[in-house]
């Protein structure tokens, strides 16, 4: 069932994405082309199936749910162009592709993320039927939030800040939890804003949130070691190769195995909690740390 939703739902988020960029005015073909490559080429779309699949359990039609489904994965591929950038990660490869700034140029991939990221909360702040102004503001301040110096921009500072350096348990944790915890769990408030959920549900599926988002976290270092390039997409060992601050170098790989599948119980004891039939959303769970991609 999986498989299958998840299919359906990259398939759903791929279409408004294309839609979504090609109906932009013809101002410049190759930063619409950079647009499109950052955001329509590969991807397991993560974000997107968890405003659907969470939002499709609290009983929210999809179609309610596609601009906020759109904007989170804009935020998300802007986050990707300029991580690849040589001032950032420096990776010429993504999902088995040519970074953006190898297949254009470096100014190109800058300005693609830029105009990804302002197209998001174009998307975002649109009127949508089912959603009344409010809800949607509070989906704006969620995903600004999420998307800068108190999420993702906080989180990558830090990480670049923690490289070539040791550093506690505790800041690595921290790191992630802003770097790539942060626009997931944005992903899971989207769906609590549509639904109207109260408080008790709310929480609890914030702390699904943050489980799952730390736990694929920790399953992408631990990937870094054990898959290969083809099955990345981008090189094999590039954060081991960086000096990077992961899991694996501060508790080994079985710790950081371990890590992983412990929160992933914290995140499957979460989702037990809850009212409603989230069979989808705990086999999403456990994919999470059993991918290789």
């Amino acid at each position: 069932m999986l498989a299958q939703t998840l299919a359906l739902h990259q398939q759903r988020i791929n279409v408004q994405l294309s839609a979504r960029i090609d109906a932009l005015d013809d101002i410049d073909l190759q930063l619409k082309a950079a647009m499109k490559q950052g955001a329509l080429v590969g991807g397991k779309r993560i974000r997107p199936f968890l405003v659907y699949a969470i939002g499709d359990m609290l009983n929210v039609k999809l179609e309610i749910l596609d601009a906020c489904a759109a904007a989170i994965e804009c935020v998300h591929a802007y986050s990707l162009i300029h991580d690849d950038l040589p001032a950032m990660d420096d990776d010429a490869l993504r999902r088995g592709q040519p970074t953006v700034h190898v297949a254009f140029d470096e100014a190109t991939a800058i300005l693609a993320g830029d105009a990804l990221q302002s197209l998001a909360f174009e998307i975002i702040s649109e009127p949508t039927d089912g959603l009344s102004p409010s809800q949607q503001l509070a989906m704006v301040k969620a995903l600004a939030k999420a998307a800068g110096y108190h999420g993702m921009c906080g989180g990558q500072a830090m990480d670049l800040t923690a490289t070539d350096t040791h550093i506690e348990l505790a800041t690595l944790i921290q790191l992630h939890k802003l770097k790539t915890g942060a626009l997931i769990r944005c992903a899971v408030e989207f769906a609590i804003i549509a639904a109207n959920t109260n408080a008790i549900e709310r929480q609890i599926l914030l702390d699904f949130a943050d489980a799952i988002g730390l736990a694929f976290q920790v399953q992408d270092d631990v990937l870094d070691i054990i898959a290969s390039t083809e099955e990345l997409g981008k090189p094999q060992g590039s954060d081991t190769d960086s000096n990077k601050s992961t899991y694996p170098k501060l508790l080994g790989l079985a710790g950081a195995q371990q890590t992983a599948t412990s929160l992933i119980d914290d995140a499957l004891s979460a989702l037990a909690k809850l009212p409603y039939n989230s069979q989808l959303i705990a086999e999403f769970a456990r994919f999470i740390i059993e991918r290789r991609v």
